[in-house]
Protein backbone atom coordinates (compact mmCIF):
# COMPACT_ATOMS: atom_id res chain seq x y z
CA UNK A 1 0.00 0.00 0.00
CA UNK A 2 1.43 3.49 -0.56
CA UNK A 3 0.60 6.34 1.97
CA UNK A 4 0.25 9.84 1.87
CA UNK A 5 3.05 11.95 3.34
CA UNK A 6 2.10 13.65 6.99
CA UNK A 7 4.15 16.96 8.19
CA UNK A 8 7.04 16.11 10.55
CA UNK A 9 6.73 14.99 14.21
CA UNK A 10 7.94 18.85 15.47
CA UNK A 11 4.35 19.71 14.12
CA UNK A 12 2.45 21.80 17.12
CA UNK A 13 -0.25 18.99 16.96
CA UNK A 14 0.27 15.12 18.58
CA UNK A 15 -1.27 15.98 21.74
CA UNK A 16 -2.87 13.21 23.86
CA UNK A 17 -5.16 13.21 26.36
CA UNK A 18 -5.95 9.60 28.74
CA UNK A 19 -9.24 9.49 30.84
CA UNK A 20 -9.60 6.99 33.10
CA UNK A 21 -12.99 5.54 33.74
CA UNK A 22 -15.93 4.33 31.88
CA UNK A 23 -16.75 5.64 28.64
CA UNK A 24 -20.78 5.75 29.49
CA UNK A 25 -20.04 8.15 32.11
CA UNK A 26 -16.67 10.26 30.40
CA UNK A 27 -17.79 10.66 26.74
CA UNK A 28 -20.57 13.01 28.43
CA UNK A 29 -17.36 15.55 28.55
CA UNK A 30 -16.49 16.02 25.39
CA UNK A 31 -17.45 18.42 23.40
CA UNK A 32 -20.35 17.61 20.68
CA UNK A 33 -18.87 17.82 17.21
CA UNK A 34 -15.02 18.04 18.30
CA UNK A 35 -13.65 14.43 16.95
CA UNK A 36 -12.91 14.13 13.54
CA UNK A 37 -12.94 10.20 13.63
CA UNK A 38 -13.16 7.65 15.97
CA UNK A 39 -10.94 4.20 16.04
CA UNK A 40 -11.73 1.42 18.17
CA UNK A 41 -12.49 -2.27 19.19
CA UNK A 42 -14.54 -2.62 22.41
CA UNK A 43 -14.10 -6.11 24.43
CA UNK A 44 -15.42 -8.80 22.82
CA UNK A 45 -18.12 -10.54 24.49
CA UNK A 46 -17.42 -12.91 27.03
CA UNK A 47 -13.87 -13.51 25.84
CA UNK A 48 -11.51 -11.72 28.93
CA UNK A 49 -11.25 -10.30 31.77
CA UNK A 50 -10.59 -6.91 32.19
CA UNK A 51 -9.94 -6.19 36.41
CA UNK A 52 -13.35 -4.37 36.71
CA UNK A 53 -16.74 -4.87 37.39
CA UNK A 54 -18.21 -2.42 35.20
CA UNK A 55 -16.50 -4.03 31.99
CA UNK A 56 -17.99 -4.13 28.44
CA UNK A 57 -17.84 -8.00 27.30
CA UNK A 58 -19.06 -9.31 30.67
CA UNK A 59 -23.02 -8.52 30.13
CA UNK A 60 -25.09 -11.90 31.28
CA UNK A 61 -26.10 -11.95 27.75
CA UNK A 62 -24.84 -10.54 24.25
CA UNK A 63 -27.92 -9.16 23.34
CA UNK A 64 -27.18 -6.68 26.74
CA UNK A 65 -23.91 -6.16 25.45
CA UNK A 66 -25.38 -4.97 22.17
CA UNK A 67 -27.48 -2.68 23.85
CA UNK A 68 -24.71 -1.42 26.15
CA UNK A 69 -22.68 -0.89 22.46
CA UNK A 70 -25.54 1.22 21.08
CA UNK A 71 -25.46 3.32 24.14
CA UNK A 72 -21.53 4.15 24.14
CA UNK A 73 -21.90 4.94 20.13
CA UNK A 74 -24.97 7.13 20.28
CA UNK A 75 -22.84 9.28 22.49
CA UNK A 76 -19.75 8.96 19.95
CA UNK A 77 -21.82 10.37 17.43
CA UNK A 78 -22.75 13.62 19.28
CA UNK A 79 -19.19 14.06 19.92
CA UNK A 80 -18.37 13.49 16.24
CA UNK A 81 -18.08 16.37 13.52
CA UNK A 82 -20.75 15.52 10.98
CA UNK A 83 -18.21 14.73 8.54
CA UNK A 84 -16.73 12.72 10.80
CA UNK A 85 -16.34 8.61 10.75
CA UNK A 86 -15.90 5.88 12.67
CA UNK A 87 -14.27 3.00 12.32
CA UNK A 88 -15.66 -0.04 14.60
CA UNK A 89 -13.88 -3.75 15.05
CA UNK A 90 -15.86 -6.33 17.02
CA UNK A 91 -15.40 -9.65 17.35
CA UNK A 92 -17.68 -12.67 16.78
CA UNK A 93 -18.60 -15.90 19.37
CA UNK A 94 -19.96 -18.79 19.32
CA UNK A 95 -23.01 -20.41 21.62
CA UNK A 96 -22.14 -22.43 24.02
CA UNK A 97 -18.08 -22.20 23.09
CA UNK A 98 -17.86 -24.87 25.75
CA UNK A 99 -14.31 -26.14 27.24
CA UNK A 100 -11.37 -24.47 28.32
CA UNK A 101 -8.89 -25.62 26.34
CA UNK A 102 -5.29 -23.83 25.25
CA UNK A 103 -6.60 -22.34 22.62
CA UNK A 104 -9.31 -20.61 20.78
CA UNK A 105 -12.07 -18.56 22.11
CA UNK A 106 -11.72 -20.13 25.67
CA UNK A 107 -7.81 -20.11 25.66
CA UNK A 108 -6.87 -20.28 29.17
CA UNK A 109 -5.05 -17.04 28.99
CA UNK A 110 -4.04 -15.01 31.98
CA UNK A 111 -6.70 -12.52 32.24
CA UNK A 112 -9.47 -15.28 30.75
CA UNK A 113 -11.53 -16.21 34.47
CA UNK A 114 -13.60 -19.23 35.23
CA UNK A 115 -16.34 -17.68 35.78
CA UNK A 116 -16.58 -15.97 31.91
CA UNK A 117 -15.48 -19.40 30.58
CA UNK A 118 -18.40 -21.26 33.17
CA UNK A 119 -21.04 -18.84 31.51
CA UNK A 120 -19.78 -19.63 27.76
CA UNK A 121 -20.99 -23.06 28.50
CA UNK A 122 -24.82 -21.64 28.74
CA UNK A 123 -26.62 -20.84 25.23
CA UNK A 124 -27.37 -17.09 25.67
CA UNK A 125 -30.87 -17.37 25.45
CA UNK A 126 -31.70 -14.62 22.60
CA UNK A 127 -31.38 -14.23 19.10
CA UNK A 128 -32.91 -17.94 18.76
CA UNK A 129 -29.44 -19.44 19.64
CA UNK A 130 -28.71 -22.78 19.78
CA UNK A 131 -25.72 -25.15 20.36
CA UNK A 132 -22.39 -23.99 18.68
CA UNK A 133 -24.57 -21.26 16.80
CA UNK A 134 -21.82 -18.56 15.38
CA UNK A 135 -23.28 -15.56 17.07
CA UNK A 136 -23.03 -13.03 14.45
CA UNK A 137 -22.19 -10.68 16.97
CA UNK A 138 -20.87 -7.96 14.69
CA UNK A 139 -22.96 -7.69 11.80
CA UNK A 140 -26.12 -7.52 15.44
CA UNK A 141 -23.73 -4.64 16.25
CA UNK A 142 -24.02 -2.83 12.92
CA UNK A 143 -27.31 -3.79 12.71
CA UNK A 144 -28.35 -2.10 15.67
CA UNK A 145 -25.95 0.79 15.39
CA UNK A 146 -27.78 1.18 11.74
CA UNK A 147 -31.08 1.38 13.52
CA UNK A 148 -29.99 4.06 15.56
CA UNK A 149 -29.18 6.58 13.39
CA UNK A 150 -25.76 5.63 11.93
CA UNK A 151 -25.14 5.29 8.29
CA UNK A 152 -22.91 2.03 7.62
CA UNK A 153 -20.60 2.70 4.60
CA UNK A 154 -18.54 -0.70 4.65
CA UNK A 155 -17.20 -3.93 6.40
CA UNK A 156 -13.62 -4.28 6.11
CA UNK A 157 -12.61 -8.26 6.24
CA UNK A 158 -9.48 -8.04 8.35
CA UNK A 159 -7.61 -11.13 7.36
CA UNK A 160 -4.97 -12.47 9.56
CA UNK A 161 -1.76 -13.44 8.83
CA UNK A 162 -1.06 -14.58 12.28
CA UNK A 163 -4.30 -15.53 13.54
CA UNK A 164 -5.33 -17.84 17.11
CA UNK A 165 -4.71 -21.44 16.81
CA UNK A 166 -7.73 -23.07 17.34
CA UNK A 167 -7.91 -27.07 17.56
CA UNK A 168 -11.59 -27.76 16.43
CA UNK A 169 -12.38 -30.66 13.69
CA UNK A 170 -15.71 -29.31 12.69
CA UNK A 171 -15.45 -26.64 11.29
CA UNK A 172 -12.67 -23.89 9.10
CA UNK A 173 -10.66 -22.05 11.66
CA UNK A 174 -10.84 -18.60 12.23
CA UNK A 175 -9.00 -16.16 10.38
CA UNK A 176 -11.05 -12.99 10.03
CA UNK A 177 -12.62 -10.14 11.96
CA UNK A 178 -14.89 -7.60 10.61
CA UNK A 179 -13.64 -4.03 10.91
CA UNK A 180 -17.00 -1.47 10.19
CA UNK A 181 -17.21 2.04 8.64
CA UNK A 182 -19.53 4.76 9.90
CA UNK A 183 -20.52 8.13 9.20
CA UNK A 184 -23.14 10.29 10.67
CA UNK A 185 -23.72 12.31 7.59
CA UNK A 186 -23.57 11.10 3.93
CA UNK A 187 -21.16 14.01 3.41
CA UNK A 188 -18.36 12.77 5.49
CA UNK A 189 -14.46 13.11 5.20
CA UNK A 190 -12.79 10.48 3.49
CA UNK A 191 -9.65 10.83 1.79
CA UNK A 192 -8.92 7.79 -0.93
CA UNK A 193 -5.82 8.86 -1.83
CA UNK A 194 -4.40 8.19 1.51
CA UNK A 195 -4.24 4.84 1.57
CA UNK A 196 -4.10 3.21 -1.69
CA UNK A 197 -3.51 -0.64 -3.31
CA UNK A 198 0.47 -1.38 -4.96
CA UNK A 199 -0.75 -0.63 -7.92
CA UNK A 200 -2.48 2.69 -7.35
CA UNK A 201 -6.20 1.28 -7.12
CA UNK A 202 -8.88 2.40 -4.73
CA UNK A 203 -7.47 0.66 -1.59
CA UNK A 204 -9.87 -2.59 -1.20
CA UNK A 205 -12.19 -3.87 1.74
CA UNK A 206 -10.10 -6.75 2.45
CA UNK A 207 -7.06 -5.77 4.61
CA UNK A 208 -4.35 -8.90 5.54
CA UNK A 209 -2.34 -7.66 8.44
CA UNK A 210 -0.14 -9.68 10.85
CA UNK A 211 0.32 -8.42 14.46
CA UNK A 212 3.01 -5.94 15.39
CA UNK A 213 6.37 -7.48 16.43
CA UNK A 214 6.86 -7.89 20.18
CA UNK A 215 4.66 -8.35 22.40
CA UNK A 216 2.74 -5.52 24.82
CA UNK A 217 1.52 -5.88 28.01
CA UNK A 218 -2.08 -5.70 26.60
CA UNK A 219 -3.63 -9.42 25.56
CA UNK A 220 -5.74 -7.72 22.57
CA UNK A 221 -3.89 -5.19 20.54
CA UNK A 222 -4.85 -3.82 17.79
CA UNK A 223 -2.05 -4.17 14.34
CA UNK A 224 -0.73 -0.41 14.15
CA UNK A 225 -1.33 -0.71 10.05
CA UNK A 226 -4.94 -1.34 11.14
CA UNK A 227 -5.17 1.81 13.06
CA UNK A 228 -3.04 3.72 10.19
CA UNK A 229 -4.88 2.78 7.87
CA UNK A 230 -8.41 4.07 9.48
CA UNK A 231 -7.10 7.58 10.76
CA UNK A 232 -4.86 8.30 6.86
CA UNK A 233 -8.64 7.68 5.54
CA UNK A 234 -10.92 9.51 8.39
CA UNK A 235 -9.05 12.96 9.36
CA UNK A 236 -6.57 15.63 8.23
CA UNK A 237 -3.05 16.11 10.41
CA UNK A 238 -4.15 17.92 13.32
CA UNK A 239 -7.48 16.83 13.59
CA UNK A 240 -8.49 14.71 17.10
CA UNK A 241 -8.83 11.03 16.93
CA UNK A 242 -10.84 9.08 19.50
CA UNK A 243 -10.65 5.90 20.84
CA UNK A 244 -13.29 4.92 23.68
CA UNK A 245 -11.62 1.29 24.63
CA UNK A 246 -7.88 2.72 24.35
CA UNK A 247 -6.39 -0.49 25.82
CA UNK A 248 -2.84 -0.84 24.81
CA UNK A 249 -2.71 2.97 23.69
CA UNK A 250 -2.47 1.95 19.86
CA UNK A 251 -4.59 4.64 18.62
CA UNK A 252 -2.70 6.96 20.70
CA UNK A 253 0.45 5.87 19.29
CA UNK A 254 -0.36 5.91 15.78
CA UNK A 255 -2.58 9.30 15.82
CA UNK A 256 0.79 11.27 17.01
CA UNK A 257 2.73 9.51 14.88
CA UNK A 258 0.87 10.97 11.95
CA UNK A 259 0.43 14.03 12.99
CA UNK A 260 -2.82 14.06 14.94
CA UNK A 261 -4.31 15.07 18.48
CA UNK A 262 -5.95 12.07 20.87
CA UNK A 263 -8.06 11.46 23.43
CA UNK A 264 -8.19 8.06 24.75
CA UNK A 265 -10.97 6.81 27.20
CA UNK A 266 -9.47 3.41 29.66
CA UNK A 267 -11.70 1.60 31.97
CA UNK A 268 -8.76 0.03 33.45
CA UNK A 269 -6.35 2.57 35.38
CA UNK A 270 -3.61 -0.03 35.23
CA UNK A 271 -3.68 -0.53 31.38
CA UNK A 272 -3.59 3.72 30.71
CA UNK A 273 -0.50 3.65 32.86
CA UNK A 274 0.94 1.33 30.64
CA UNK A 275 0.05 3.03 27.76
CA UNK A 276 1.38 6.40 28.96
CA UNK A 277 4.53 4.52 29.26
CA UNK A 278 4.30 3.09 26.04
CA UNK A 279 3.96 6.43 24.39
CA UNK A 280 6.61 7.58 26.74
CA UNK A 281 9.25 5.71 25.60
CA UNK A 282 8.62 5.96 21.68
CA UNK A 283 7.90 9.62 21.34
CA UNK A 284 8.68 12.68 23.20
CA UNK A 285 5.40 13.91 23.53
CA UNK A 286 3.00 15.89 26.32
CA UNK A 287 0.32 13.34 28.04
CA UNK A 288 -2.34 14.00 30.20
CA UNK A 289 -3.85 10.88 32.39
CA UNK A 290 -6.48 12.39 33.86
CA UNK A 291 -9.01 9.86 36.41
CA UNK A 292 -12.31 10.37 36.52
CA UNK A 293 -12.38 12.77 39.52
CA UNK A 294 -9.96 15.57 39.47
CA UNK A 295 -7.18 15.73 36.76
CA UNK A 296 -3.52 15.06 36.97
CA UNK A 297 -1.25 16.22 34.31
CA UNK A 298 1.86 14.48 33.79
CA UNK A 299 4.55 15.71 31.34
CA UNK A 300 7.97 14.24 30.54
Amino acid sequence: MTEAKTPPMDSPSGDVEILIGDSRDLLSRLEARSVQCCVTSPPYWGLRDYDHAEQIGAEASPDGYVENLVRIFREVRRVLRDDGTLWLNVGDGYARNGGTGKSGPNAQVGNTRKRIQRRNCEVPDCWGLKDRDLMGLPWRVAFALQADGWLLRSRITWVKKAPMPESVKNRPSNATEDVFLFCKTPTYFYDNQAVREESGANLRNYWMLGPDPGGTFHPAVFPRELVRRCVLLGSRPGDLVLDPFSGSGTTDVVAVELNRRAVLIELNETYAIQSKARMDSGLQRTLFLRPGQGSVQVKR
